[in-house]
């Protein structure tokens, strides 16, 4: 007799079952624990004796992968995607990160032949058309942003950073400054990656403190700033939500200093088409096309993130980039003869990205991108107004952006915390919001509704939070202690999980 798997945890009220599987969520085992190391559902020949070219290296016993049937593989990981929480699934209200729709009209063009079937090998002479679109992409950007030049080939936002910041270093190094400017200020609210970035390319980091209501003010910068300040990294709007109201004369401080303006533009979204971050006086500015732009969250896959460059940084942008001569389109790949830093990645960026980016831009013109930050925005101080008498916000009742933010000040004397707040929103089917972050803010929640949402989306959203925050505030901790209660696990210890991973399964 087969017996009930001993890891499924009895649901307090809910009922036990003997597959473990409710209803039609299915239960689903570690491939490693339903597979067979004998079958396999593909016959494959012997293959003969061949020469080894490893070295010594070649494995000396059997790889020990399980085997499955065809229909059994379908299923598994069919379950596993059942599991796994989506933009397409529901609401995903993670402040910072950005998760709307990705529009079906994007993937379609993304799947032409001639994009999606092109080679970065390819002789240049047969992609002419997806140089075009490269470069048609590359003039919009500099259109939104009224910048000077574009690199396309950055992987990332924080490869962007990083491309960015070594524009600046190139350039003080032709100035003969390399000895002498190497600070790189840092707003207090900054993202993680804005330190990072620096500190790999050498700077020493000088933090900007941030001013009450959240912002960073030129009087800040001014006690802060010298001579031997490289770049200022500021993100606007900024972590909190909050556009940055002193970002012209912050610019004016920099450059007065000799330093360069590098805004995190991770928030573009919010203003995209209504405002131009050149207009600003930044030198240099990456955009996540995921978040702006539509293309997929990645997830860990392909990503993009362009970076805007000002006239100053211009000639040092990396290689490669487009040039048209004449009726032809040529991909400069060498740095020789120019003031290029050099190349970043093996090829030119992301092209599937691109042409999501691109088709999105042309599906909702100037107007229709400039409608979607606006809407953005609304939704985001739709949140604010429909939550701000039952959950509390650090920086009072001000007009946010794009995301709104909250803090644990409310939940005082009730027993719960924001890591509870998060956890009993899984049992009610929505992703919880951004946590802890920015570290500004203690017990932050950041939600980001995105323009993507629907008015009665936004309203069952924000029903189930202040349905939440009766509980917490009738001192229901129970419904909070133990949340998840109806997700595949329970609640995990993610600090242990990140510190000491296990991965690598073994029979118990």
């Amino acid at each position: 007799m087969l017996d009930r798997p001993a890891h499924i945890d009895d649901m307090d009220e809910t009922p036990a079952t003997f597959t473990g599987n409710r209803g039609l969520d299915l239960e689903e085992p570690l491939l490693f624990e339903i597979g067979r190391i004998d079958a396999t559902g593909v016959d494959v020949d012997e293959p003969p004796p061949a020469q080894t070219r490893l070295g010594g290296l070649e494995r000396k016993g059997a790889i020990g992968l399980p085997g499955l049937t065809e229909p059994e593989t379908m299923r598994h990981y069919v379950r596993l995607s059942r599991k796994n929480y989506s933009i397409d699934a529901g609401l995903y209200p993670l402040g910072s990160c950005t998760m709307k729709h990705n529009p079906r009209l994007n993937e379609k063009v993304a799947r032409f032949d001639g994009f999606a079937d092109a080679h970065p090998l390819q002789p240049v002479s047969t992609v002419q058309g997806a140089l075009e679109l490269m470069q048609t992409l590359s003039h919009w950007l500099m259109t939104l942003t009224n910048m000077h030049a574009v690199a396309l080939s950055p992987k990332a936002g924080a490869h962007g950073e990083l491309c960015g910041l070594m524009a600046i270093k190139a350039a003080i190094a032709a100035a003969g400054e390399s000895e002498t400017r190497n600070v790189v200020l840092i707003p207090q609210s900054a993202h993680g990656t804005n330190p990072a970035s620096a500190a790999f390319l050498g700077f020493s980091v000088r933090v900007v403190p941030a001013a009450p209501d959240g912002t960073v003010r030129a009087e800040a910068v001014k006690e802060v700033i010298g001579p031997d300040v490289a770049a200022i990294m500021l993100t606007n709007p900024n972590t909190c939500g909050l556009f940055e109201r002193d970002i012209v004369e912050i610019a004016r401080v920099v450059h007065e200093a000799g330093g360069y303006f590098y805004c995190d533009g991770a928030n573009f979204n919010a203003i995209a088409g209504v405002l131009r971050p050149g207009d600003f006086g930044i030198d240099a500015m990456h955009i996540n096309l995921h978040k702006t732009f539509s293309t997929p969250h990645g997830g860990g896959g392909p990503g993009a993130g362009p970076v805007v460059l000002s006239e100053r940084l211009a000639p040092f942008a990396p290689v490669p980039f487009i040039r048209r001569e004449g009726e032809t389109l040529r991909l400069v790949e060498h740095a020789e003869g120019t003031q290029s830093f050099g190349r970043m990645t093996a090829f030119h960026g992301q092209m599937g990205m691109f042409v999501r980016a691109l088709a999105y831009m042309l599906a909702h013109g100037a107007d229709g991108v400039a409608q979607a930050s606006k809407d953005a925005v609304l939704a985001a101080n739709y949140l604010r107004a429909s939550l701000r008498d039952v959950m509390s916000q650090p920086f009072g009742d001000r007009v946010c952006m794009h995301e709104v933010l909250f803090d644990d000040a409310w939940l005082k004397g009730t027993g719960v915390t924001t890591l509870d707040f998060a956890k009993a929103m899984i049992d009610e089917g929505y992703h919880p919001m951004t946590i802890y972050f920015p570290l500004v803010v203690h017990g932050a929640m950041l939600i980001e509704p995105t323009e993507s949402e629907s008015k009665a989306s936004l309203d069952l959203f924000i029903a189930t939070l202040r349905d939440l925050a009766k509980s917490a505030h009738e001192g229901d901790a129970q419904r909070f202690a133990q949340a998840p209660r109806l997700a595949p696990r329970r609640r995990v210890d993610e600090t242990l999980a990140a510190r000491k991973p296990v991965l690598r399964w073994s029979a118990a």
